[in-house]
C-alpha cells in the first residue's frame, strides 16, 4: 500500500494543514507589530489573516478528526487554498504595500505551502474516490 492510498493520507494532510495554519496564525497574532516592521505588510492585515488562519486551523482539525473525511468540505478547502495562493501573488504584484524582502519571502512561503497542501488534498480526494469505486466493483 502506498502512502497515497492509505486511508489516513487525507486526514494526515488535513492535520498538516491545521498545524501550518496554527503556527502561522499564532505567529502573526503574537508578533503582529514586529512582523509588520519586518515584512512591510500592514499590522491590520497580519492580525486579520492571523485570526482567520486560527479559525481555519480549527475547521481543518475538525475535518481531520472525522472517521470519514468530509469530501465536500475538503474540496472547498482545496479551492480555498488555491485562492489563498492567488491572493498572495496578487498582493505582491499589486504594489499596494511597501513589502520588504522578508515580506516577499513570508508571502511566497505561504503561497507555496498552500499550493502543496491543496495538491496533496486533491490527490487524497481523487485516490479515496478511486478506492471507494474499486471497492464497489
Amino acid at each position: 500500500m502506498s502512502v497515497f492510498t492509505s486511508p489516513r493520507f487525507l486526514p494526515n494532510v488535513m492535520w498538516a494543514d491545521a498545524a501550518s495554519c496554527t503556527a502561522t496564525g499564532a505567529l502573526q497574532l503574537a508578533f503582529t507589530d514586529a512582523l509588520a516592521r519586518l515584512t512591510g505588510l500592514p499590522a491590520p492585515l497580519l492580525m486579520g489573516t492571523g485570526v482567520f488562519l486560527l479559525a481555519y486551523a480549527a475547521a481543518a482539525a475538525f475535518m481531520a478528526s472525522r472517521s470519514t473525511p468530509p469530501r465536500t468540505l475538503i474540496g472547498l478547502v482545496v479551492v480555498g487554498n488555491f485562492g489563498w495562493a492567488v491572493a498572495c501573488v496578487a498582493l505582491l504584484v499589486s504594489g499596494m504595500f511597501p513589502v520588504t524582502a522578508v515580506g516577499v519571502a513570508w508571502v511566497v512561503a505561504q503561497a507555496v505551502c498552500v499550493i502543496v497542501l491543496a495538491e496533496l488534498q486533491w490527490t487524497g480526494l481523487r485516490r479515496s474516490r478511486g478506492g471507494a469505486n474499486m471497492a464497489l466493483a
